[in-house]
């Protein structure tokens, strides 16, 4: 799946939206959502997290047991919230071992 990382220019319901861009959704079912390019080039939203939980991603007992919990490194779809949960925990999404950003994860995912 090759999808533009272009983030402006974009539109939702008839708003522009930036792509690839999580933000916090107050007041929502979900604690967070981002807009992004579905295979046949349309922009959907994706929501995500429990809006009652905080993450501790500081500590690495915790980030590791949610990385193992949720199969971080078979998250490669950008369409579901499982890639975005792991990619707010700040883990790369390809099965790296290094502990990167979700934009860093993103560009990655732009050279596979």
């Amino acid at each position: 799946m090759k999808t533009s990382l272009s983030k402006k220019g974009n539109t939702y319901k008839g708003r522009k939206v930036t792509l690839n861009k999580p933000f916090y959704t107050p007041g929502e079912r979900k604690k967070s959502a981002v807009y992004v390019k579905n295979p046949a080039g349309k922009v959907v939203i994706v929501r995500f997290g429990d809006p009652n939980m905080k993450i501790k991603k500081s500590n690495p007992e915790r980030r590791k047991n949610f990385r193992a919990r949720h199969n971080c490194a078979s998250a490669k779809d950008k369409t579901t919230p499982k890639f975005w949960s792991c990619a707010a925990w700040g883990i790369a999404m390809l099965g790296g071992h290094a502990i990167m950003s979700a934009c860093d994860a993103l560009k990655m995912l732009s050279l596979a």
